[in-house]
């Protein structure tokens, strides 16, 4: 009569065989090709451009503009159209490209006084995110971005403090500003 191996024998066993061969297959991916993902700027267009060079470079994320403030804000370039967060250090964590509404708020130091998880915008459109920071001549200044992700349509010379965000910039900014937050505008 043969003798029986016990189930912990086995169990022993093919564990050993099974560690064996993920380390031989870990060795083997150690000395293989290792591939290369591109880096992608948050807020950056998803259309591919061709290259000139053939080390191509990450566009240059514009700088955070000087004076515009200290410690944990929001800073928003009227010019350069454009949002930065900026941690507690003073140091950007997020920037990105933001399409203005017809009216501008003065640069200026504010806070987010308001903030309204949807509803619909002055141009008729569904908007999430919203977070009001000032008014100028009867008009609410609020950051948002339209549920669709869509650009806002034209103004056809209505007075519109919406400054719009694409979809995943205004879920950012919505996580990183609360009712409070400091929000620095510049020229």
């Amino acid at each position: 009569m043969a003798a029986r191996l016990p189930s912990w024998a086995w169990v022993t066993g093919l564990t050993a065989g099974a560690t064996v061969a993920v380390v031989a297959l870990a060795v083997q991916a150690h000395h293989g090709p290792h591939p290369t993902a591109a880096v992608s700027r948050p807020g950056a267009s998803a259309a591919a451009r061709p290259h000139a060079s053939a080390s191509p470079q990450a566009p240059a994320v514009p700088a955070l503009p000087d004076a515009s403030g200290e410690g944990r804000r929001i800073v928003y370039s009227l010019a350069g159209k454009r949002l930065w967060l900026v941690d507690a250090t003073g140091k950007p964590v997020r920037t990105f490209a933001v399409w203005p509404g017809t009216v501008d708020p003065r640069p200026g130091r504010y806070s987010i006084t308001l903030r309204t998880q949807s509803l619909k915008g002055s141009d008729g459109v569904e908007i999430e995110h919203v977070m009001y920071f000032t008014k100028v001549s009867g008009v609410n200044v609020a950051f948002s971005n339209a549920l669709d992700g869509s650009s806002p349509p034209p103004a056809n010379g209505q007075k519109r403090g919406g400054i719009r965000l694409h979809k995943e910039d205004g879920a950012a900014l919505w996580a990183f500003g609360d009712q409070g937050t400091r929000v620095t505008v510049v020229n």
